[in-house]
């Protein structure tokens, strides 16, 4: 991660109002995501300083029939030791873990997966992220092994991207009306408290 960043942040984090309060008043951990299309792997995912994008979210899984009453919750995170893909020097990482994955999927004679869009969709965007997915997985494992023989290295503890996402914001823009920064938390640690934002229910 670049250190000329500031290393906590807000994140929110869209859910069904069961898991925000076992949450926010039972201190229950926030659930790790690790599906194989999971954006940037495995982790606690959160919308960095979106409350609403969050709720979007949470709304959209209870059209599909998963969450009962759409709610979000904040928290405060530590970045700590943070895979930083807007930073240069980590997306430099990724590319390499990129090229170290394909170099052992061809030599044990597996496929590469693709990211792609759920059958049926209109959406041109590959969301589910199979490949990338399974980049920061190598990459991750790579990192732990290395840890264990060298104290020096460090696991990440947490993932932040920017995506570029949703139709242009106004006709001729450069801007996307759902562009967002999102931040996996691997290391559980890293939520230093959870809280119901102000006018978010």
């Amino acid at each position: 991660m670049s250190r000329l960043a500031t290393s906590f942040v807000l994140g929110y984090h869209g859910c069904d109002e069961t898991i925000a309060q076992k949450a926010v008043l039972e201190g229950a951990a926030i659930l790790q995501s690790d599906r194989s299309y999971d954006w940037l792997g495995p982790g606690a995912y959160f919308w960095e300083s979106d409350p609403l994008r969050a709720l979007e979210w949470a709304e959209w899984k209870a059209e599909i029939g998963g969450y009962r009453k759409p709610t979000v919750i904040g928290a405060v995170i530590d970045l700590r030791h943070c895979l930083d893909l807007v930073s240069r020097e980590d997306v430099e990482l990724l590319r390499a873990a990129h090229r170290s994955f394909l170099r052992v999927q061809k030599k044990a004679g597996l496929p590469i997966p693709k990211n792609s869009s759920p059958r049926g969709s209109k959406n041109r965007d590959r969301v589910l992220r199979y490949l990338d997915c399974a980049v920061f997985r190598h990459l991750h494992r790579i990192i732990d092994t290395l840890a264990s023989d060298e104290p020096t290295i460090q696991p990440f503890d947490t993932v932040r991207g920017m995506f570029v996402e949703g139709g242009r914001a106004y006709p001729g823009s450069g801007l996307h009306s759902k562009s967002h920064v999102q931040i996996a938390v691997r290391n559980p640690d890293c939520i230093k408290g959870i809280f119901y934002p102000l006018n978010s229910n």
